[in-house]
């Protein structure tokens, strides 16, 4: 799953990580990808500032993920923010297009885009 919304589209970026976290929930395989303005999600303290009405929060969904999936922030989109290894949450991980193009071409794989 990727998804490239970030605060600046609340409903979509928490509809993501929904989805993802109902998978995880469901025994599915899940590995988010983060990249665009959703980057920020895999620093600490960035999935509380976005606060949408009648949904989860979405340092919840994020925990669910990380508990039994892998979440990853897209390597550019990390650089261009300045976002390092260290800024980012533990089990969160920062990985280039050769790593999502393999997960996404695993026998199985489903993609979602959000």
């Amino acid at each position: 799953m990727k998804t490239t919304s970030g605060a600046d589209r609340p409903e979509a970026a928490n509809q993501a990580f929904t989805v993802a976290a109902a998978a995880v929930a469901a025994g599915v395989p899940v590995s988010l990808w983060l990249t665009g303005e959703a980057a920020w999600f895999g620093v600490p303290g960035r999935a509380a500032e976005l606060v949408l009405e009648h949904a989860a929060p979405l340092p919840d969904l994020l925990d669910a993920v990380l508990a039994a999936g892998t979440v990853t922030v897209c390597t550019q989109c990390a650089a261009r923010r300045g976002i390092t290894p260290d800024d980012v949450l533990p089990g969160v991980r920062i990985a280039g297009a050769p790593v999502f193009v393999e997960e996404a071409l695993a026998p199985g794989a489903q993609a979602l885009v959000y």
